[in-house]
């Protein structure tokens, strides 16, 4: 039995047909000492079971070492969403609750290469002209 609902995996099924481009899902995990490890890789599993478009990619946090810090990670579990480049999207942690329909909602961007802003928002946004950094923390509480 999958970590998801059947309703929910049919609503996926029927979302996920907007995705006209890859997306990979790259994870990285551990055998041992991971609490949210197994229960994070399961959700993607089944994501990534839905459509032909959205690959996962598993890797050991310790034996990948060097693709790991490629990416910047240093925590686990890490998912990390791919499409053409590497957008920096990361999540740490179970993408459960709420983080659920975010990582949703951010592989069907990555899959039709459009982040759904509006003019002015990409007007704005251009104007960056430096690295940032930005870290969203969620907490149930």
């Amino acid at each position: 039995m999958g970590m998801l609902k059947e309703e929910d995996r049919k609503k996926l099924i029927d979302l996920f047909k907007a995705i006209k481009n890859q997306v990979k899902i790259i994870f990285f995990t551990q055998e041992m000492e991971c609490m949210y490890c197994s229960a994070t890789h399961d959700v993607l599993e089944e994501i990534s079971s839905i459509s032909d478009k959205v690959a996962l990619e598993v890797h050991d946090f310790v034996t990948d070492a060097e693709l790991a810090k490629k990416y910047g990670v240093d925590k686990i579990p890490a998912t990390i969403l791919i499409g053409e480049k590497d957008y920096g999207i990361h999540f740490y942690g179970v993408p459960g609750g709420y983080e659920f329909n975010v990582l949703i909602q951010n592989i069907l961007n990555i899959g039709k290469r459009d982040a759904e802003l509006s003019n002015d928002v990409l007007a704005e946004l251009n104007k960056v002209d430096q690295p940032v950094h930005l870290q969203v923390l969620i907490s149930p509480t």
